[in-house]
């Protein structure tokens, strides 16, 4: 009979060998995780190998990414579409398997880690979005949303401050169906952690409010089967369960070592363990009745047949609640969606009165809300000056089973990594708000959501020096710039209530992530045909054109194009031809044909002007070497937005200035 360190073993053997194939990679946490892993995969996880969407499955995350072998191995064993050949070529250009796991949910990787941490915190923004589901869909008799979470975690994970951010949240808001495993073996990369990291872990988890399970061994499969029946049954808190382990069990000689932690073991060590293990079978071989063990598809088509049998009665008794369910479930918007968007265009664009896109963007959230029951909003204490709150929001309490706004407290990056989670988990439209600057906070998050192409929102406000008094700190120069160079982001400055509209329902329907980038100040309305109104969803159009081909052009955004509007208009009054280009999001009009591209931004117009109070860099490309971009390459200062913006040059009469410079040269 198999027992269940042979089944552990097999996890440690394949790690092992493709770490030493690759010569590269991290062997140790895989074969100190390894009986903790048998023991969860075998006896607690439900999933399907054979459908990796199934909606209700448990949610596995590694956050300690750098161990990805042991998630692969299990993907391997259990059944999914993770080949020996794809196991044999980890980390090699190409491969399914790379050194850090990458989102694939047709193979049962549930999300993209390796920035410690993150993991952990995505498995929070997952165990809430389950309650949250669970709250809204499930009726007596009927936990259509029941499933639990499940997260890795290591060292790094806990020193990283995100998982401060997000565990805190977590016990606040009872996220009962999270477990957590913290692999407490006592040494990361510099080596014995006791220098540098002596958190009493368990007393903090307890602080924030979590059930602590500890001291569990784990190389010990009852113990931890044990630790994990403790946490099933603690319902209104998440689970910490600290196991203590062995990192590189198994090597004879560098098991318990910094060595084990990040390089390959070595082909004599290798053999050692082995040796030590009672493993005797060659690289990449493990015997058909250990497979056989570990095989899960069976057990999991069963899993889901009971599931779907639930689920079929449900829908007869509930059919509109599962109709509900199963749309977003496959991530569609509402069938009256088109509809709802043209409404809200069609009230925004009667703004007349100078408005912060801030204030506009809140005005599209309270014609958003009752149109897309999914959403789920929240700021980072900011709410009031995000404007993110929209009404008949409902707040999620602590305690409280259910609420589609969050108080994320002052957690930028918790905020931004737990709405990555919802978005994974699916079913929620998650959005959130904080200032520009802070941002810089949520950077590495914001990075894996576009690295994943996730649906998330973010509401940035406070944009520019126009938010005045409160100076360089919280001024953003560098970060329009920075946030454009990140691969699938679309960055949204609206100038005005309009382009707040189309901003806001394309990143709806958009399927990765958007930036909403606003201001504090008010701003004017801007004139437009119903042709210049439809244009504006291609990122950049014509907003005032003289006739004829134009001497010169501007390309302005956000706050910035009323001021520009000023100048080029006063201009053409006076018999100069100027254009100006509106241009909310570049990433938006990148994406249009060539044609349309030149026919808003002519080649043979070389006279150009951008015009974003911000750093200039990203609009060289759009200016060409006969242009000018009037931006800032310094840090703010601190004074009233209408002293600000003349001091750093953003009037009309300067403008104006630099466009006759331009045409006189």
């Amino acid at each position: 009979m198999t027992t269940r360190r042979e089944l552990a073993n097999a996890i440690r053997a394949l790690s092992m060998d493709a770490v030493q194939r690759a010569n590269a990679g991290h062997p140790g946490m895989p074969m100190g995780m390894a009986d903790i892993a048998q023991v969860l995969w075998a006896d607690f996880l439900r999933h399907n190998p054979t459908d990796p969407r199934w909606a209700d499955r448990d949610r596995f995350v590694l956050s300690n990414g750098h161990g990805s072998m042991l998630l692969y191995s299990l993907l391997h064993l259990t059944g999914y579409p993770l080949t020996l050949e794809d196991l044999e070529r980890f980390r090699q250009l190409g491969s399914r398997t790379p050194g850090h796991p990458e989102h694939d949910p047709e193979c049962g990787v549930e999300t993209t880690t390796g920035p410690l941490g993150q993991g952990l915190a995505n498995g929070v923004g997952m165990a809430l979005a389950e309650k949250l589901l669970a709250s809204e869909f499930n009726r007596p008799g009927f936990n259509v949303i029941d499933h639990y979470t499940y997260v890795f975690c290591g060292d790094g994970c806990l020193m990283e401050g995100v998982s401060h951010e997000a565990c805190s949240l977590a016990g606040t808001w009872g996220l009962g169906k999270l477990i957590v495993f913290y692999d407490d073996n006592g040494i990361s990369i510099d080596g014995k952690v006791a220098g540098w990291f002596t958190d009493d872990t368990p007393r903090r988890f307890e602080a924030y409010g979590w059930h602590v399970v500890p001291r569990v061994d784990g190389l010990d499969g009852g113990a931890v089967t044990e630790a994990i029946e403790a946490a099933r049954a603690v319902q209104d808190r998440p689970s910490l369960i600290c196991c203590q382990t062995i990192i590189g069990y198994g090597a004879p000689h560098r098991q318990g070592t910094k060595e084990a932690h990040g390089e390959a073991l070595g082909a004599d060590e290798v053999a050692a363990a082995r040796q030590a293990l009672a493993w005797p079978y060659p690289p990449f071989v493990v015997p058909e009745e250990i497979r056989a063990v570990w095989d899960a598809r069976a057990k999991g088509a069963r899993l889901e047949a009971a599931w779907r049998e639930l689920f079929a009665r449900y829908a007869r008794t509930f059919p509109e609640l599962a109709r509900e369910l199963e749309r977003r479930t496959r991530g569609e918007l509402p069938g009256g969606w088109r509809q709802s968007a043209g409404e809200i265009l069609e009230t925004l664009a009667k703004q007349s009165a100078p408005q912060a896109t801030r204030q506009s963007s809140q005005a599209v959230l309270n014609l958003l809300g009752p149109a897309l029951p999914e959403i789920l909003g929240g700021s980072a204490d900011l709410t009031g000056s995000n404007n993110t709150l929209f009404k008949g929001a409902r707040t999620l309490t602590p305690g409280g089973p259910s609420g589609n706004y969050l108080h994320y407290g002052v957690r930028e990056f918790g905020m931004t990594a737990i709405m990555n989670g919802v978005s994974l988990h699916g079913g929620l439209l998650a959005y959130g708000g904080t200032f520009l600057v802070f941002s810089d906070y949520a950077r590495n998050a914001v990075r894996l959501a576009c690295m994943m192409k996730l649906k998330v929102i973010w509401v940035y406000t406070h944009d520019s020096i126009g938010l005045g008094e409160d100076g360089p700190t919280h001024q953003p120069i560098e970060h329009l710039t920075s946030l454009r160079a990140i691969p699938n982001m679309n960055l949204w400055r609206p100038c005005d209530a309009a382009e707040t509209a189309v901003a806001w329902t394309l990143a709806v329907e958009r399927r990765a992530p958007t930036a909403l980038v606003l201001t504090r100040q008010a701003l004017p309305q801007q004139p437009r045909s119903p042709a210049q109104l439809g244009n504006i969803s291609r990122g950049g159009y014509v907003l005032i054109d003289p006739g004829g081909t134009p001497e010169c052009v501007v390309i302005a955004t956000g706050s910035e194009v009323g001021i520009a509007a000023q100048a080029v208009s006063a201009l053409n009054a006076s018999g100069r031809r100027v254009r100006l280009v509106s241009m909310p999001s570049a990433e938006g009009f990148d994406a249009q044909d060539a044609g349309y591209r030149e026919s808003v931004l002519p080649r043979a117009v070389t006279r150009r002007l951008a015009v974003e109070a911000g750093a200039t860099a990203g609009w060289w490309r759009y200016v060409g070497a006969s242009g000018r971009v009037l931006g800032i390459d310094r840090f703010g200062a601190s004074g009233k937005a209408a002293d600000v913006f003349p001091y750093f040059g953003f009037t009309a009469d300067n403008i104006a200035l630099a466009i006759r410079q331009l045409l006189e040269d």
